[in-house]
């Protein structure tokens, strides 16, 4: 990937008004729109009920006309779904879309009245404030949906809507149909970073290049969700090329329409385009299954300082009694993605090794202390890293995080060994009650050590994480290989 360039093309003033997107996200579009015609059928319910009421001298319950409302509203929104209005292209299009509005909101007043005779309900309500109800309804979306169409033109033109933050890979042919707005409107992506591939020279992915960490930290320091690639579908050796060479990165990759499809799908309105973009590799773990085990880790990690708080205070002194220095150990670790951050250990030597050169501890090693050598054996040592966890760089369960040395170290030996930042780092993991813990003498040990864990990110669920923790205390009963 050594001919890898920098886009550097031009932004126009529709891409480059705004820097700062304190904005909407791309993905609340379409259901802000259903939402607002929501309140406006319900409000049209209330006001059309109490005017018409009032209008003949009497008086009007305005909930039960609010409430006609909401069953009108929730009839409207699924309509006027199947009909495409809240579809983007829609929303974007310049085009009055008026008629289908009122054929929406007519066959609404159909499914409404339906609702009052199979509830026999009719005779609750009166004719002429169901009658301003639609009318008042009718004009209202109208309004709305005008309204609705210029501010989103105007935020798009402000950079006030925001997308999937996203890194785009591509050949220059390819790429030269997809401006800044464009990915933005049709896909909902927010373009960080574009790198064009040189031309007619695709088949060179495969062979690494020296500017191959370069391009990844480009991609990391752009805080990008995932990657987009801009290739034609007609070269599937150059996108499986391309692949090899971002596999390492664990971040979903998608793949745009090339120049043919696009030409298709630009005459065709029934389907958002977004939908049409190809994901050839996902995220290691999908947002449900993030959320969950941040969720799980929030709990365990929160549960567990409140409870083992008296202990580290105590065990905290004992080091401060024995030797100088400072409690917290602190040493550089790369977490999700690469990323470095700093590990919180209780000091257990009379070192503090975090540079280019890290030795892992051995057995009757003189740098342990007393007090080290009991909390490394019961692994209490580890137990600060719950900060870590709450402050979100490490998981309760993941692949245990080595000094950036040894990363730098096995990497250059180990295949695959960079697929261990495909998730958080954790406190402990399947590799470590599996009887991996401690130090890796031995070159085969710290292969066996990455092989289980990649065998956890592959086959990752929530019981699983639950399983390694019960099994975690049954491990440190029996402290074998910590010294």
């Amino acid at each position: 990937m050594t001919d890898l360039t920098n886009a550097g093309e031009p932004i126009s003033a529709f891409e480059g008004r705004s820097r700062v997107r304190l904005a909407i996200p791309f993905s609340f579009i379409e259901p802000l729109f259903a939402a607002v015609d929501c309140l406006i059928i319900v409000a049209a319910g209330a006001i059309g009920g109490i005017a018409y009421q009032r209008a003949l001298g009497g008086t009007a319950d305005g909930s039960f006309y609010a409430g006609l409302g909401l069953v009108a509203s929730f009839a409207y929104v699924l309509v006027a779904h199947f009909l495409g209005l809240y579809r983007l292209n829609q929303l974007l299009d310049d085009e009055l879309d008026g008629g289908r509005v009122l054929a929406g909101w007519c066959l609404a007043a159909l499914v409404l009245a339906v609702v009052l005779f199979l509830f026999k309900s009719g005779g609750d309500a009166s004719r002429g404030s169901v009658v301003c109800l639609f009318a008042i309804g009718g004009a209202g979306l109208l309004v709305a949906r005008w309204l609705g169409k210029r501010r989103l033109r105007s935020a798009l033109v402000a950079g006030t809507i925001r997308g999937r933050r996203v890194v785009v890979f591509g050949t220059q042919g390819e790429l030269a149909q997809f401006g800044r707005s464009d990915l933005l409107a049709r896909f909902g992506l927010h373009e960080v970073e574009r790198i064009i591939l040189p031309r007619n020279e695709a088949p060179k992915l495969s062979a690494p290049g020296r500017h191959e960490d370069e391009l990844m930290k480009r991609i990391r320091e752009a805080a990008a969700e995932e990657i987009v690639l801009a290739l034609s579908w007609s070269g599937p050796r150059d996108i499986e090329a391309l692949l090899d060479r971002l596999r390492i990165i664990p971040l979903p990759v998608r793949l745009l329409p090339d120049r043919a499809v696009s030409t298709v799908l630009r005459h065709q309105t029934s389907m958002p385009q977004r939908l049409y973009m190809v994901e050839v590799q996902p995220a290691p773990l999908s947002v449900l299954d993030r959320l969950t085990k941040r969720l799980l880790d929030i709990i365990v990690a929160a549960t567990s300082l409140v409870v083992l708080s008296p202990a580290l205070i105590l065990v905290a002194v004992a080091i401060k009694l024995e030797s100088k220095g400072p409690v917290i150990f602190r040493q550089r670790r790369h977490g999700f993605n690469g990323k470095p951050f700093v590990i919180y250990k209780l000091r257990s030597m009379r070192v503090q090794e975090d540079g280019g050169t890290v030795v892992q501890a051995t057995k009757q090693d003189p740098r342990v202390t007393r007090v080290g050598r009991l909390i490394r054996q019961t692994s209490i040592d580890e137990l600060p890293q719950l900060l870590n966890v709450i402050q979100g760089h490490m998981s309760i369960v993941g692949p245990r995080p080595h000094a950036l040395v040894h990363d730098y170290e096995y990497g250059s030996m180990i295949a695959n060994y960079a697929f261990r930042h495909h998730v958080k780092p954790g406190i402990t993991g399947w590799a470590q009650v599996q009887g991996y813990r401690g130090g890796t003498p031995r070159l085969e040990l710290m292969e066996r050590r990455v092989a289980l864990d990649l065998w956890y990110i592959d086959n990752w669920s929530l019981i699983l994480d639950i399983h390694i923790m019960l099994k975690t205390a049954f491990e440190l009963v029996r402290p074998r290989n910590a010294y």
